[in-house]
């Protein structure tokens, strides 16, 4: 019993020991144009929290995740191009948790109706975020750019 609790604490602390990460928050919008860079859009992020502006390739700390991360760029001799990223987390149950029902049957007239709870357990306190980088692809006006 103990040599389990002692290789679980080494697994959890292994976990917990990753190199140092970026802030929570910070998003690197960048822009292209048929798959190279294109700096200098002008550029509005938006959350349920607020909004933004900034010029491509740009960071911006937009916080905790709270709501759809809406980002519209616009730039010259190009159309208006816009990447909507849905809220974390939107339609899931809290936790990874799942439910099934099944029913089943057997030789010899039995039937058996069984229920199967899932619950998701993650390895500490995960909270929905953005992606660290939004790439919004923008197209030419005119085919000859």
């Amino acid at each position: 019993m103990r040599c389990s609790a002692v290789v679980l604490c080494s697994l959890i602390l292994a976990a917990c020991a990753s190199g140092p990460q970026r802030p929570e928050g910070l998003v690197d919008i960048l822009s292209t144009a048929r798959g190279q860079p294109l700096p200098g859009a002008d550029c509005t992020v938006q959350t349920d929290a607020g909004s933004w502006r900034l010029q491509t390739p740009g960071t911006i700390n937009v916080g905790e995740a709270n709501g759809d991360l809406w980002v519209v760029c616009n730039r010259d001799g190009y159309r208006t191009s816009e990447v909507i990223i849905r809220a974390p987390g939107r339609g899931r149950m809290p936790g990874g948790a799942g439910v099934g029902v099944g029913v089943g049957g057997g030789f010899g007239g039995s039937r058996s109706v069984g229920l199967s709870l899932g619950f998701g357990f993650p390895v500490g306190l995960a909270r929905p975020h953005y992606p660290a980088q939004v790439v919004v692809d923008m197209s030419p006006l005119s085919p000859s750019q």
